[in-house]
């Protein structure tokens, strides 16, 4: 098949750039050194599909998958384990953990498919360690942390440890913001730090009983003041002016122009 050539030659290509005669700067690259990039190409994938541009995206999932083949490829190096094993590992796992499509298990919608994924989950590590394992393991540290606070609660919230309504978590944004006010008030800034973190969370539950993707949520709200932003500064240069020499008040009113004419 073409794309299984297309596979191969990419990793006759990293192969080769790590080769004795190959680059000098793939070839002193490790782990270590290439986690910035991994993390660097997710996003701009993410940032593609934001854009909806899927020529950009293509391309973009392009460089995810070369941080892959790029980490197996050290990895064989050093006889750890190949391309090839990561490919087994990720098989095994869908099939093992997808019995209602691959073997015959029966299932009520996502929820209860999430629900087995846990369980299965707790097998695999067999008795001695599942005594030890917690529901809230395999969520990973470097998470951006709405994102990382978003997977935690869902993680509680499968063995039921979660508010019933969307009022659960409406009321504590207001009993932290609350909080944080008075902290503030009483000059209580590392109290006040506390609570807006508090305030957060809070706020991820809702994002989370709303089905909103807390990350993403914010990621547009940035990309929206971004664009009014710019909009403003090109609204002044057109002026002949520079945003640094206006006043508050004139920006402002500019803002609004722009958000009324969106």
């Amino acid at each position: 098949m073409a794309d299984e050539t297309h596979f191969d030659e990419l990793i006759a290509v990293m192969a080769r750039l790590r080769a004795e005669d190959g680059c000098p700067w793939d070839r002193e690259q490790t782990h270590e050194s290439l986690q910035p990039y991994l993390l660097e190409e997710a996003y701009e994938a993410l940032e593609a599909i934001d854009r909806q541009d899927h020529d950009e995206l293509c391309k973009e999932l392009g460089d995810v998958l070369l941080q892959v083949v790029f980490h197996a490829q050290i990895a064989g190096e050093a006889g750890r384990f190949t391309i090839a094993d990561v490919c087994r590992a990720i098989i095994d796992k869908l099939v093992h953990r997808h019995p209602h499509v691959f073997g015959d298990v029966e299932v009520d919608g996502a929820e209860q498919v999430l629900t087995n994924w846990e369980q299965l989950k707790r097998r695999e590590k067999g008795d001695a360690e599942a005594a030890e394992h917690s529901v809230l393991d395999g969520v990973p540290a470097p998470l951006p942390s709405l994102l990382r606070a978003q997977r935690v609660q869902g993680r509680a919230a499968r063995v039921g440890f979660d508010w019933q309504r969307i009022e659960g978590p409406l009321d504590k944004v207001e009993e932290e913001f609350a909080e944080l006010r008075q902290d503030w008030e009483a000059g209580n800034a590392e109290g006040a730090g506390e609570e807006f973190g508090d305030l957060l969370f809070a706020l991820v539950n809702c994002a989370r009983f709303l089905r909103v993707d807390a990350e993403d949520a914010l990621r547009r709200a940035v990309a929206k003041f971004e664009r009014r932003f710019r909009a403003v500064e090109r609204a002044f240069r057109d002026q002949g002016r520079e945003l640094a020499d206006a006043s508050l008040e004139e920006m402002d009113r500019v803002w609004d122009r722009v958000k009324e004419q969106e």
